[in-house]
């Protein structure tokens, strides 16, 4: 009993020393609201038309060249005062619809991601952003920087797991948030947030599912490859197929058969007893050559 104390107490502080020197860095944005911005609703424009800007076809980001512009740089800027400013629990009358909520949280994210990234320019990964204490590969990019929705400073993985992943119960934003990096989902710079979400979403689920990069069948092996995102988030892939006509499902390879276009749907088909391997995820950065 006395040594569980004992180590219930070491466990403790070390546990209060990572809170206290990995305290939260507050990432405040000194811009003005733009104002053209509308009276309501909440517009994504200013975000859209950068992203077609400095996005490739590949969904990769040219960082180099949006660093470089003051001007493209003030924009960001200007759209993330809107966020900081509004947010569906700060200011509810100005997102009409759950879709309206959802577009909000996952585009704002993938805005305040691509903002840190051209803050700590030039980067090769987003886990180059260090905590002082690094227990865990991504926290200091992930977890230590806050940034304010609607005047709530939050992390990005607050922001995903909490006010997306619990509150939408949606796979399939796990294809279109973007965390900067080479195994994420591609930015994707059409945002729509009313009817078209849901059309976005699919797409974002079919087209990250077709790249062989992400899932793919090894006959020879008698292997399915699957992107790590499918073994972290498996719960989500899981009850989702549960909720539509899969009870028995226990894989996130269930899923991927559910949405899979052909010719990968026939492969799966060829892999009903194939062992599950995920890949390596690659942190390298998204970066447009």
């Amino acid at each position: 009993m006395q040594y569980l104390v004992a180590f219930l107490v070491l466990v403790g502080l070390a546990a209060a020393v990572l809170f206290v020197v990995n305290r939260p860095q507050l990432v405040v944005i000194d811009a003005p609201i733009p104002a053209d911005f509308p009276a309501d609703g909440f517009s994504h424009r200013t975000f859209e038309r950068l992203l077609s800007r400095f996005v490739n076809a590949a969904g990769d980001v040219d960082y180099a060249s949006w660093q470089s512009s003051a001007e493209s740089l003030a924009e960001l800027e200007g759209y993330l005062a809107a966020v900081s400013f509004y947010s569906p629990e700060s200011t509810p009358g100005r997102f009409e619809n759950r879709n309206a909520e959802l577009a909000y949280w996952m585009y704002a994210y993938n805005a305040y991601v691509i903002k840190s990234v051209l803050d700590h320019w030039p980067i090769e990964s987003v886990t180059d952003v260090k905590a002082p204490l690094e227990a865990i590969k991504g926290l200091g990019f992930f977890y230590r920087l806050r940034y304010s929705f609607g005047g709530d400073y939050l992390s990005l993985m607050t922001v995903e797991n909490q006010k997306i992943r619990q509150r939408y119960q949606d796979p399939r934003i796990h294809f279109v948030l973007s965390c900067a990096s080479e195994s994420c989902p591609i930015v994707r710079p059409d945002l729509p947030y009313d009817d078209d979400l849901d059309e976005l979403l699919t797409a974002a689920a079919v087209d990250f599912v077709a790249n062989p990069a992400n899932v793919a069948v090894d006959h020879e092996g008698r292997q399915i490859v699957m992107s790590r995102i499918f073994k972290w988030y498996k719960r989500d892939f899981v009850n989702f197929s549960r909720l539509h006509g899969l009870p028995g499902s226990t894989s996130a390879v269930d899923y991927v058969r559910k949405i899979a276009p052909q010719p990968l749907a026939n492969e799966l088909a060829r892999a009903e007893d194939y062992d599950v391997i995920y890949r390596d995820y690659d942190w390298s950065l998204n970066a447009a050559n």
